[in-house]
């Protein structure tokens, strides 16, 4: 949500983060074999874009790929509204107390202006195929009928709550051949975007009533194969007292809150794809405090993994006037010097970018997922702001140039006898319904629009790729097998993680209780029981770590789990394999240092940071961990044993 232009922190009250916007970006994983294309336009009817792809859609790699593995580009657009444009005082509509002078009646922008077929038509014309559509928790909840005036050019929504308009918008959406991205902007109605009380997921309400509204929208909207993704929270950043943080295992630990989350919502409904933004603000904006904007590059030492792998995107945030450690503020309390966006060099801000997000579509990492840059914009019709204008010239660029998914910020406003509104928003409506777009004359960001909907981009089938996905058993389980998350605790009393279905073991932190599992190469599991080993009786083929305590899989099995009781190792889940396994193997010694291929699967990011890793090859698989009480080594892993997989 683009921030308000004013500081909205008060110094009484730590000077809390004021803007809710921005992330950075990087350069985006090489494309497929297969020679970039261009589509042939990408403005398509209703019909057209609802016979070029196929849901439900998940990942591969740095794409997001449809039902059919075709690649599929979020070339999107947020539908505002259903969040609240309310900001805090007076009446709620009053159009002086609300965003823009726009009042949204808790419901997305234009149902009060212009029917809903001839809004999906502006879309259609700017050339999208799927809309971010944000919700705050309070429409869930809401019973009251919107009012009439709400919805006057759309009589057919008379007397439905919020909940039920936005119904009837998903439902449009989808009918017309849309992705539908839900959002979780806010909890409230309330805009926006510092002290509001929307700061995290759990502000104004617990974690467990966020993860239940979540549970509900996914299984209202189940049916439709064409609502594709759930983007958990929209712009996670610090209250009044406390920062939000990514891995500390807290109450206000976003990494740990949006994994289980993620988790619920897949086990709800596995088609979905899970978005998840990074921290947006951290600290106190003055000098001599600690202050920034982080969003994605907590991602590449702790990763999320998900019980469906193929289903995780990332999304992040950037806007002209913000910056990594910039909140936006123009002047008083949250003001800083720290430089913002606008005010790199092309070479430095494609840098930034690169470092805060699109560094996590490189290849063959633990935390390779697609990035999709889910906000940003400018003010355009009647702007006259240098510095924003040659910045989305530049950031248009990258977008194109790393074939990046998207979604502007906003497409609805308001109009009055050609001056909209909102400035920021490309399609504008007044009160007869008459439309003022982007592609009408007046408007500078054609040109960067135009330039970035048409920029070549892979097309067609992506192919498989292996996965690798971290296991972090820093404060608490890990399960994230849904085989075994059915069963019970196979390991009690202890810290327990276990790898996605598909995918075994391939490596272990030697003291810190991380995990890295991959589905490269297989092997596939067989039939029969999972066997939790606690000791050596499965120890075959000679003592390949002497001295040292063994667990040992027994053969033609697999490790696809292990559990910890402090850091040290209390025992192995083993699967069986399809086929028969070849024994042998090599120990892989990580007491004094790290030991890791030379070449293959995550080896050029660290999964474990400051503790040695061990990792079998990607042809290999984890049969068994040696660990040993003397030397004060406490139990922790010391070497794995390695067999081929063929």
């Amino acid at each position: 949500m683009r921030p308000a232009r004013r500081a909205v922190l008060a110094v009484a009250a730590l000077l809390a983060a004021l803007i809710s916007t921005a992330p950075p970006a990087q350069a985006a994983q090489a494309a497929p074999s297969a020679a970039p294309a261009a589509p042939a336009s990408p403005v398509q009817s209703g019909d057209r874009l609802a016979a070029s792809w196929t849901g439900p859609l998940s990942t591969r790699g740095r794409y997001v790929v449809d039902a059919n593995g075709d690649r599929f580009k979020l070339r999107a657009g947020n539908w505002a509204g259903a969040q609240g444009t309310w900001e805090g005082s007076g009446s709620t509509t009053d159009p002086a107390h609300n965003q823009a002078g726009q009042v949204s009646y808790d419901i997305p922008l234009g149902l009060d202006r212009a029917p809903i077929d001839q809004i999906l038509a502006g879309f259609h014309g700017l050339g999208l195929n799927a809309v971010r559509l944000p919700f705050a928790n309070a429409l869930i909840h809401d019973t009251a009928a919107v009012p009439d005036a709400a919805v006057a050019a759309n009589p057919q929504l008379r007397g439905k709550t919020p909940l039920q308009v936005y119904d009837a918008v998903v439902a449009a959406l989808t009918a017309d051949g849309f992705a539908v991205v839900l959002n979780n902007h806010t909890t409230s109605y309330r805009f926006c975007c510092g002290l509001d009380g929307n700061e995290r997921w759990n502000s104004g309400q617990s974690t467990q009533q966020w993860e239940d509204d979540w549970v509900f929208m996914v299984n209202r909207y189940k049916a439709d194969k064409r609502v594709v993704g759930a983007d958990l929270r929209n712009e996670v950043r610090r209250d009044t007292w406390d920062d939000p943080n990514w891995g500390l295992g807290d109450g206000h630990d976003e990494y740990a809150a949006f994994e289980e989350a993620g988790n619920r919502i897949l086990q709800a409904d596995p088609d979905l794809l899970v978005i998840m933004e990074g921290i947006n603000w951290y600290g106190i904006p003055a000098a001599g405090f600690s202050h920034g904007r982080p969003m994605l590059t907590p991602v590449a030492t702790l990763s999320n993994t998900l019980i469906r792998s193929d289903k995780l995107v990332y999304a992040a945030h950037f806007y002209a006037y913000t910056g990594p450690a910039n909140t936006g503020a123009g002047s008083g309390p949250g003001s800083t010097s720290d430089p913002r966006y606008e005010d790199f060099t092309p070479e430095q801000l494609a840098q930034v970018v690169n470092q805060e997000a699109l560094f996590v579509t490189r290849s063959g990492q633990h935390f390779t997922a697609p990035v999709w840059v889910s906000e940003f914009g400018a003010a355009g019709r009647g702007s006259t702001d240098a510095k924003e204008q040659a910045w989305f010239d530049r950031f248009t660029d990258i977008l194109a140039a790393n074939d990046t998914d998207f979604a502007v910020w906003p497409l609805v406003g308001w109009q009055n006898n050609g001056v909209p509104n909102d400035n920021w928003a490309l399609l504008s409506y007044d009160t007869a319904g008459r439309r003022l777009g982007l592609n009408d004359p007046g408007d500078w960001r054609a040109a960067d629009w135009n330039k970035l909907v048409n920029a070549p981009s892979y097309t067609g089938q992506v192919a498989p790729v292996a996965r690798w996905n971290m296991l972090d058993l820093d404060h608490a389980d890990q399960n994230v097998s849904s085989r075994m998350l059915a069963r019970p605790d196979w390991s009690p009393g202890n810290r327990k993680g276990d790898c996605p279905d598909g995918q075994r073991l391939a490596g272990l932190g030697r003291s810190s209780s991380r995990g890295l599992c991959t589905d490269t190469a297989g092997p596939a599991v067989g039939a029969g029981d999972w066997v939790t080993v606690t000791d050596q009786r499965y120890v075959t083929g000679g003592d390949w770590a002497s001295g040292y305590d063994k667990l040992q899989c027994p053969d033609n099995t697999f490790a696809v789990g292990y559990s910890v009781h402090n850091n040290a190792m209390s025992a192995l889940l083993c699967a069986p394999a399809a086929t028969a396994l070849p024994a042998g193997g090599r120990t892989v010694w990580f007491d004094h240092g790290d030991n890791r291929p030379a070449a293959g699967g995550s080896v050029a990011s660290d999964w474990a940071p400051g503790t040695y890793k061990g990792q079998c090859a990607d042809d290999e698989y984890v049969a068994g961990v040696a660990d040993t009480w003397r030397w004060l080594e406490y139990g922790v892993p010391d070497a794995l044993l390695c067999r081929p997989l063929r």
